[in-house]
């Protein structure tokens, strides 16, 4: 082996190390850090002061002055006679509970087929019969003949089946014009060297929160649910960067 190309090797190893570090950012970097390490909990946030929020704005109705019943116990609006436990200001915390179940199973199939034939019957041109020699076989038998055939047939089926049934604290993050309330709850459960996180956002009506300070994800309107995971059995699912590289890059 020559000088020149035992030197050109630890570059070309230098470039591929820096090419990878490059594609993986900032991500690769802190996953050699916690090598041998269980992966971190993020902090308790506040989740209006996370960058990128913005409040919910949502269409109202016409605001409505309050009436009172003078010489009543009953206070006009409330929901129970002694005070509610249950959430409705910025900062109350309410249990929402997950149960999503969805399945689907669909299937397509599309066959076409055309045939067209167009003949004129005509084979004799204006002064044709003069003609003689070479020029004469130049001439078409036809002058108009035509056959085209077309086909094609299309299949696809789609089998889906989802389910989640957990449970998440959730806190008001804000109260609309309306009374209803925006809600947002994030839950990091970490077993070994796996976080698995649930998020769970939307807009919920006070009359829906059940005694029990609980609601059902299927009555939170907007919702945003998100189930997931970082550690090394993700890390494991997920194709490496390359390969992500050119599944976006190459044309076939």
């Amino acid at each position: 082996m020559s000088a020149s190309a035992s030197l050109r090797r630890p570059a070309l190893v230098a470039a591929l190390i820096a090419i990878g570090f490059s594609a993986g950012g900032c991500s690769s970097i802190d996953r050699l850090t916690n090598i041998g390490e269980r992966p971190a909990l993020t902090a308790i946030e506040n989740p209006t002061a996370q960058p990128g929020y913005k409040p919910v704005q949502m269409p109202m109705p016409a605001p409505i002055a309050a009436s009172y019943s003078p010489n009543s116990l009953w206070r006009n609006g409330s929901r129970a006679f002694f005070k509610d436990q249950r959430a409705h200001q910025v900062g109350d915390i309410l249990t929402v509970t997950v149960n999503f179940t969805d399945r689907a199973n669909i299937a397509n199939q599309t066959q076409r087929s055309r045939t067209n034939k167009e003949d004129s019957s005509l084979n004799d041109f204006v002064g044709s019969k003069l003609l003689t020699g070479s020029a004469a076989l130049a001439v078409p038998g036809s002058i108009l003949d035509v056959d085209s055939t077309a086909a094609s047939e299309g299949k696809g089926s789609v089998q889906r089946q989802e389910a989640l049934q957990t449970s998440v604290a959730a806190v008001v993050t804000q109260v609309l014009p309306n009374g209803n309330l925006v809600v947002e709850g994030k839950q990091e459960v970490r077993v070994n060297f796996e976080v698995r996180e649930l998020i769970v956002a939307g807009i919920v009506r006070p009359e829906d929160i059940q005694s029990d300070n609980t609601i059902d994800s299927s009555k939170i309107a907007q919702a945003r649910i998100a189930y997931g995971g970082r550690g090394q059995i993700t890390d494991v699912q997920q194709p490496r960067y390359g390969q992500q590289v050119l599944d976006i890059l190459l044309p076939f």
